[in-house]
């Protein structure tokens, strides 16, 4: 037996990849057969599995010979753990591609999933690796080209949510129907293809990696929650990362074989891969009133933001305003944020750097400096009680005061009769435009002004939520005609403007499309022939009273001027019909497809998700309209229609 340890050990230098396995399965024969007889080999003993943590790696509770100790040390056996784990979009020469991205105690490594053929099991395909020693997030070079990130249109991540609305509500159907389960298998792998695809293609923040030996990759992603969240443990895991190295193939391949058992993250976040009794999100309306902060180390100009998921990735809802030179700031802003099928609210505070000397300048871009961010889950248990619930958020030292408040969808629906004889919120349009004889009520031309004035450069003009205490001040100076309103909005932030136009809209007693011709629109809209579409969508538009036509073409020109800065306040045409489209657009509570009694929530959250995006299409198409042909006995009070 030591001769035989001898020779392994003589050729082990020259042949270590290839004799390991030989050596760890001779010695384990070995073991089994003649421990009893040599009891001193013991001292060999080397464990490959730490048992005490699941994930170390290792392939089993193998012994080997000593001299096998010897391993380089850049494949520390023991002491090489898993961090972090996730699934990423790579962008690679132009292309998206899906990998799954694991951080090791001292390597980050990119591996793509390979498809599982014949019920084999799960296997990865590894596509590089940089030791954390050599992996940075600045540019190795600034010469360096950062490759250009092509955004994948609005419209076309809308008709993927419509189709995948559309397949979650076909398979709860044929759940209902239990004809069989081959064609409700069908419509599950249709389903689990359209979610992969938005998945694949909703990201655009970049996130890139560079190994300062060799090339920089890049990953899109969908947050800057997640991507601070990636760069601190990284960074905070280098620290005790001080010795390149490089992994021969077979420490590569057997490490990436581990992948497999170590993982976290099992499953592409999609429906397809959810229980029927996990819940499917919140849809409705989310007040957030982000009260104070407290924790920071010295005093600086802070503001926060917040992001909700919706369809299996985050979107910034809502900013704060900038609290200068404090540690303690107090905000008290409160923010009407909308919900599809969110389940996460996430905040980040931010430090924003008025001095390029404070900037970081990483991804390609200039950004200000994250001080904190946190999240909660949004439980629909506790927030159905519509009171606000009061929580703490606390982050890297710094706690975040927060109330939130939920208002569900169906619940949004319900309209309350107006009975006001004064005001112009929740009054009926034909109502305010007759007494202020006018063709177009002024809240909506004194809005329209201010912010084509100093907001069309605004980025997400109308998407970004307003101050709600600044929208409420300015709803009660409309109702009670405050001759100073016009100068109470030259000193508000416009984001307040844009949301107070919002609301008037949304509290009309009757929405602008009428509920009598709303059902029309909807089946307009589905028409396949562009002809008849266009006949059928303009008769109705012209079917309209004539205070909401003349309002509407009033609106619709302003949202166009809006659309033409897109380049510098980042709403596109599509962005704007996503905003207002459920605004101007509501069935009656009659007419709505949402059951008042849902038995199963995805089915309301999926009849919900229909609705809107038919809103969102109709108002669409007219936005998109170069011009509206107008008959000749309107075309004078829409000439005139912002006369007094």
């Amino acid at each position: 037996l030591p001769s035989v340890l001898e020779v392994l050990q003589t050729w082990s230098h020259h042949y270590t990849g290839c004799l390991f396995i030989f050596a760890e399965f001779l010695h384990s024969l070995i073991m089994a057969f003649c421990w009893p007889l040599f009891p001193s080999l013991d001292q060999h003993k080397l464990p490959l599995d730490a048992s005490s943590n699941k994930n170390t790696v290792g392939w089993g509770q193998f012994v080997i010979p000593s001299f096998l100790a010897n391993w380089p040390d850049s494949f520390s056996w023991q002491h090489r753990q898993l961090l972090k784990d996730s699934f990423m979009v790579e962008l690679v020469e132009g292309s998206r591609k899906l990998r799954h991205v694991f951080l090791f105690t001292d390597l980050f490594l990119c591996a793509k999933l390979k498809k599982q053929i014949g019920g084999k099991s799960q296997q990865y395909d590894c596509k590089w690796y940089i030791p954390l020693s050599d992996l940075s997030f600045q540019m190795v070079d600034d010469s360096e080209m950062v490759p250009n990130v092509s955004l994948v249109p609005d419209e076309e991540l809308d008709a993927m949510k419509i189709k995948i609305s559309q397949l979650k509500s076909d398979i709860q159907r044929e759940k209902k129907a239990n004809k069989g389960s081959k064609n409700l298998e069908r419509l599950k792998k249709k389903l689990s293809e359209q979610e992969s695809l938005l998945l694949l293609m909703s990201p655009n923040m970049a996130f890139r990696v560079h190994n300062r030996h060799g090339k920089s990759y890049t990953f899109l992603i969908s947050s800057d929650y997640e991507r601070a969240e990636w760069r601190e443990i990284v960074r905070e895991q280098q620290k005790k990362c001080f010795k390149s190295f490089s992994l021969t193939s077979v420490e590569l391949q057997m490490l990436t074989n581990s992948c497999v058992k170590l993982q976290t993250v099992h499953h592409i976040p999609l429906t397809i891969n959810k229980e029927d009794d996990e819940p499917s999100g919140l849809y409705g309306f989310l007040n957030v009133i982000v009260h104070s902060a407290t924790g920071f180390k010295q005093s600086s100009s802070l503001y926060c933001t917040l992001e909700v998921d919706s369809f299996g990735y985050f979107v910034n809802k809502a900013k704060t305003r900038v609290y200068r030179d404090t540690a303690e700031p107090n905000w008290n802003e409160e923010f009407e944020i909308e919900l599809e099928g969110s389940q996460t609210l996430r905040i980040l505070c931010y430090e924003k750097c008025y001095h390029k000397s404070k900037l970081t300048k990483e991804d390609g871009e200039t950004t200000d400096r994250i001080m904190g961010k946190g999240q909660i889950q949004l439980d629909p248990q506790t927030l159905q009680d519509k009171d606000w619930q009061r929580t703490v958020i606390f982050m890297n030292g710094v706690e975040v005061k927060l109330s939130v408040k939920f208002t569900s969808r169906e619940f949004s629906l319900k309209r309350m009769p107006s009975r006001k004889q004064t005001g112009v919120f929740g009054v009926k349009i034909g109502v305010v435009t007759k007494r202020e004889r006018s063709k177009v009520p002024y809240i909506v031309r004194q809005c329209v002004e201010e912010i084509e004035r100093r907001g069309m450069e605004e980025v997400g003009i109308y998407r970004v939520s307003g101050v709600a205490t600044d929208i409420q001040a300015l709803k009660a100076a409309f109702d009670i005609n405050n001759k100073d309103v016009s100068i109470m909005m030259s000193e508000m932030d416009v984001n307040a403007i844009a949301g107070t136009l919002k609301l008037y809209f949304r509290e009309l007693p009757e929405p602008l499309f009428t509920d009598e011709l709303y059902p029309n629109f909807a089946e307009g809209i589905v028409l396949s022939d562009p002809v008849a579409k266009e006949s059928c969508m303009l008769n109705l538009l012209l079917s309209l009273p004539e205070p909401n036509l003349v309002t509407f073409l009033f609106l619709l020109d302003h949202l166009k001027r809006v659309a033409e800065k897109e380049n510098i306040n980042k709403m596109s045409l599509h962005n704007l019909a996503t905003v207002f489209g459920p605004t101007l657009l509501r069935p009656s509570e009659k007419d709505s497809k949402i059951p008042a009694n849902p038995m199963h929530p995805m089915a309301m959250t999926d009849s919900w998700s229909l609705e809107v995006m038919s809103q969102v299409q109709v108002l669409l198409y007219f936005l998109q309209l170069e011009t509206i042909p107008t008959p000749d006995s309107k075309r004078q009070s829409i000439l005139f229609s912002t006369e007094v």
